[in-house]
């Protein structure tokens, strides 16, 4: 069986900023990377006025398509549940919300996907969804739940990796003056300390495939966005370098961090 990989997140562009680099650097190494999507960001907002109106949904679609194109990893697999939107834009009314969601039925259509996919390894945000979007929180917690429960699909998927972002990767994002999302995030409760890094990945000859796979995601890294007004300086760490803490592992670690997310998996690795 041939190495594979398994990312789940939330929206269109949730791929690209913590993990893009790693992505495409397995894939690259010949592993066989799916991403599944919960929704197509349908409570997001259009934040290049030159792109004028845009029919949202399709549009991020198209975007994580061609995102997906540039770091060379398989087309996404959308599981069709509704972005939940979240503060004053929270679509609490919504039936097919990712906050109104069966928890276990979100990780059912996760379990289809493992079975068709077989991944050793799975990445999926870490327990405070990077910034606390509540479709964050539930792409995490059912990504979890998919990984304990991978055995009754066939093979159990061995390793469990969170995105995390370490105190001085946040601190240099946030900047001066924070932007959106950013603003007010207190390091201590988003990021993790350097001993919870259990894989730390060199991406930096895979700069150019993030960069593209970002700037594939126009709605949402437009001037109006907060992806769009980030300066080269506050970028620069999250193209040299990408980060992750340990959900989970079937099998021994063989060294403390990892350089790899295939390091010591069993099956299936890259010749």
């Amino acid at each position: 069986m041939p190495a594979a990989l398994l990312a789940v997140f939330a929206h269109p562009d949730d791929e690209a900023l913590r993990c893009g680099g790693t992505l495409a650097r397995a894939a690259a190494q010949g592993v066989h990377v799916t991403l599944a999507c919960l929704t197509r960001g349908e409570a997001g907002r259009n934040t290049d006025p030159s792109l004028g109106d845009v029919e949202l949904p399709a549009a991020r679609e198209q975007e994580l398509r061609d995102a997906c194109a540039h770091l060379g990893i398989q087309p996404p697999r959308f599981l069709d549940y509704h972005d939940s939107g979240r503060g004053e834009r929270l679509r609490t009314g919504d039936p097919l919300a990712c906050i109104n969601a069966d928890p276990v039925a979100v990780e059912d259509r996760i379990l289809e996907v493992i079975a068709q996919v077989r991944p050793q390894v799975m990445v999926t945000f870490d327990p405070h969804g990077i910034y606390g979007h509540p479709d964050h929180l539930v792409a995490h917690r059912a990504a979890t739940g998919a990984f304990a429960r991978s055995a009754a699909v066939g093979r159990p998927v061995e390793r469990l990796y969170y995105v995390a972002q370490l105190h001085e990767d946040m601190r240099a994002l946030q900047g001066e003056r924070p932007l959106g999302v950013l603003q007010g995030l207190d390091p201590d409760v988003y990021a993790v300390d350097p001993g919870l890094i259990a894989a730390q990945v060199d991406v930096r000859d895979y700069a150019a495939h993030k960069l593209r796979a970002l700037r594939a995601h126009r709605t949402q890294t437009g001037p109006l966005s907060t992806l769009g007004r980030l300066s080269d300086t506050q970028l620069a760490p999250l193209l040299r370098r990408e980060t992750f803490s340990l959900g989970g592992t079937r099998t021994p670690l063989p060294h403390y961090p990892l350089t790899d997310l295939f390091d010591g998996v069993t099956q299936g690795l890259p010749a």
